[in-house]
């Protein structure tokens, strides 16, 4: 691309050598070098340029807070610094408005040229979000005050700017600032000429031009000699530079038809993103708009709403045309892709266990969100007063109306019929992908349909002998009855009867039977309240464990309050003369999983801490709940409890930390 572009820069870098080679020649032959020393066209002309940088510098400062770009900004400061420095340098010029000259008069506007270069250079940084909303008022205080302040100084009398500089006096310190203005502009130049390269912008090249005037205006003020025309070439070049940048804000101005995007090709490639992103929203208000007209719901036309957005991005009316087109096809793929959308949620929600009713209505409610604005209904009766539902019942097929607004679909569950979908248009009529896609819902909500009836016949027969958990996670994902687990903290709960074996050996076998039953329906609500799984019952003994196969980050709170409440349900339900459970909670690693064959198995919890349950359940007395260190750590200042001591229990080799639960309270 530079190959095929060198003839172009080569006379750019030749046009802006112009101007150095005059002041070459101004400065070696000084015959050449004409004097006009008019004041009033010099105070015009500084005054002029300097509000050329004012309007600059309010329309790119408010760009740069509108979309928060630090680099806009650092620009917008460059001009209101250049134009404040330009302003002071014009209020100084001698028979204006002051009798005569200063070194402020002399210095202001390379000092101006200086800070605008290091904020230029500065701004060829990529930064990030800079919140200007807070921060630009700040920033705003601190030029105005350099500003006062070099005013005040210049203006009141006061050392050294109090009296003119002699030219001998000046050339040091001018010079000093041309090289290092110089450096900072050829920085900044460098640096944006590398992002016109990334993406080639009108307004970037101009300011890339304007920063290789504006670093030879330094040298042409280190050089010019007063009122020759060395030294009004500084003023032209100054002027050319902010006249420049103007021009190209003026003609981005007539091409975009708005200011929101006049600075577009200098700001952040963020911004860039932000601004692409606003294009986008503008074309997504006009598909909304085809989209709510072919509704009939429109409250805009759509060719006022393009001719809008067209006004907005300066488009011709081909390119409103061509706009219009993309919107409509854009529309279409989005309103397809919100319908596929749709059905994979139904899909989804033919997955989850719930209530026939409650899983249809939910299925239709993802649909009937997914297809708006049609109108869609589901009929669960396999009779039909209406022809087309009663046609589309009998043959198992699609039926659509004559006018081609109604399509009814069948449901069917293994070849039979279940119900029929009704989908509605007021607008327009179903094409083939609108039907195609209806066909698809109808076939999801039958799986839906014949996955809530088969759950119900499962849970029935589930839920008869596992834990409601257990046998909810089983049906919600069978893979988990896959043999194996997981190592997952636990906490374990084991209630046996104390005294169980001598009231077996008097009692008659129904009557212990009865017992059990009895105390087994006051105790397990107690620990399903509060989340907890029973795994088994081993005659006399429950074994329940918490978090798992649900997580809970409470889990040992929950079995600390549920062996309490188990032991008052049990002593409701007790009769004179039973035995009274024993209860023993311990919490740690276990393995959680299924154990067995490929034939039978068992959700079990196996491992260290339901071995240690159960010794703390046989340490326990009659209406006691002995809990473990762990539990008692992980319950902390809830639970009231006495401590054991250090117990040695079967199957440790050393003591063990065990303490009697007496009360739960709750949290603060």
């Amino acid at each position: 691309m530079l190959s095929r572009s060198w003839p172009r820069v080569t006379l750019w870098f030749l046009h802006l050598a112009i101007p150095m080679a005059a002041l070459w020649l101004l400065v070696r032959r000084p015959a050449a070098d004409a004097r006009w020393e008019h004041h009033q066209a010099h105070f015009g002309l500084v005054l002029i340029t300097a509000a050329v940088n004012v309007v600059l510098g309010v329309v790119v400062g408010r760009a740069a807070v509108r979309h928060d770009d630090t680099r806009l900004f650092l620009v917008s400061l460059g001009f209101v610094v250049s134009a404040g420095f330009l302003g002071l340098h014009a209020l100084a010029t001698p028979g204006v408005l002051l009798p005569g000259s200063n070194a402020g008069f002399d210095l202001a506007t390379s000092i101006g040229l200086l800070l605008a270069g290091f904020l230029s250079a500065l701004s060829s940084v990529e930064f990030g979000s800079a919140g200007l909303h807070r921060r630009a008022p700040a920033a705003h205080l601190i030029v105005a005050a350099v500003l006062i302040g070099w005013g005040v100084w210049s203006l009141s009398g006061s050392a050294p700017l109090n009296r003119p500089l002699p030219p001998a006096d000046a050339a040091g310190p001018l010079l000093v600032l041309a090289f290092g203005g110089s450096l900072m502009y050829a920085v900044a130049a460098a640096r944006y000429f590398r992002v016109h390269r990334r993406r080639p912008s009108v307004m970037l090249i101009s300011i890339v031009t304007a920063f290789v005037l504006l670093a030879e205006a330094m040298f042409a003020v280190a050089f010019g000699r007063n009122w020759h025309a060395s030294w009004w070439e500084w003023h032209v070049l100054m002027t050319t530079a902010f006249g420049l940048v103007a021009y190209s804000a003026f003609v981005e101005y007539r091409r975009e038809g708005s200011p929101a995007g006049l600075f577009r090709g200098v700001a952040l490639e963020r911004t860039i993103r932000q601004l692409q992103r606003d294009e986008a929203t503008a074309l997504d208000e006009l598909t909304t708009a085809m989209r709510r007209s072919a509704d009939g719901l429109a409250s805009e036309p759509v060719a006022q709403v393009a001719a809008r957005l067209g006004t907005r991005f300066g488009l011709t009316e081909g390119q409103v045309a061509v706009l219009e087109q993309s919107a409509r096809a854009l529309g279409h793929e989005r309103t397809q892709r919100q319908r596929l959308s749709g059905l994979v949620r139904v899909a989804r929600e033919a997955r989850v266990i719930r209530d026939e009713e409650e899983l249809l209505d939910r299925a239709m409610s993802v649909a009937s969100a997914a297809f708006a604005p049609d109108q869609l209904e589901l009929s669960l009766s396999v009779s039909s007063a209406d022809p087309l539902a009663d046609e589309a019942l009998r043959t198992l097929e699609a039926v659509e109306s004559t006018d081609r607004r109604r399509y009814v679909v069948p449901l069917d569950v293994k070849r039979h019929a279940a119900g029929v979908l009704t989908a509605v248009r007021a607008h327009g009529a179903f094409d083939e992908s609108d039907r195609s896609l209806l066909r698809s819902l109808a076939s999801q909500l039958s799986i839906v349909l014949e996955n809530a009836r088969l759950y119900r016949r499962l849970e029935g027969l589930f839920r008869s002998y596992l834990s409601p958990d257990v046998a909810t996670a089983l049906l919600a994902d069978p893979a988990q009855a896959g043999l194996g687990g997981e190592v997952v903290e636990v906490s374990v709960l084991i209630a046996d009867l104390s005294g169980f074996t001598p009231f077996a050996e008097r009692a008659a076998p129904d009557e212990v039977v009865g017992m059990l039953n009895r105390y087994f329906d006051a105790v397990v609500p107690v620990i399903l309240a509060e989340g907890g799984t029973v795994l088994q019952f081993v005659g006399d003994e429950v074994l329940a464990v918490f978090n798992a196969p649900v997580r809970q980050s409470d889990h040992a709170l929950r079995a600390a309050r549920a062996g309490l409440r188990l032991q008052q349900a049990a002593t409701a339900a007790g009769r004179p003369g039973w035995p009274r459970f024993r209860v023993g909670i311990s919490t740690g690693p276990a393995l959680v999983g299924n154990i067995g064959t490929a034939e039978l198995r068992n959700f079990a919890v196996i491992g260290d801490t339901t071995n240690l349950a159960a010794r703390l359940q046989a340490t326990a007395a009659a209406g006691e709940v002995v809990i473990s260190r762990a539990t008692s750590e992980l319950v902390g200042s809830q639970a009231d409890v006495r401590s054991l001591g250090s117990v040695l229990v079967k199957g440790k080799a050393s003591p063990v930390e065990v303490f009697v639960l007496r009360a739960v309270h709750d949290g603060a």
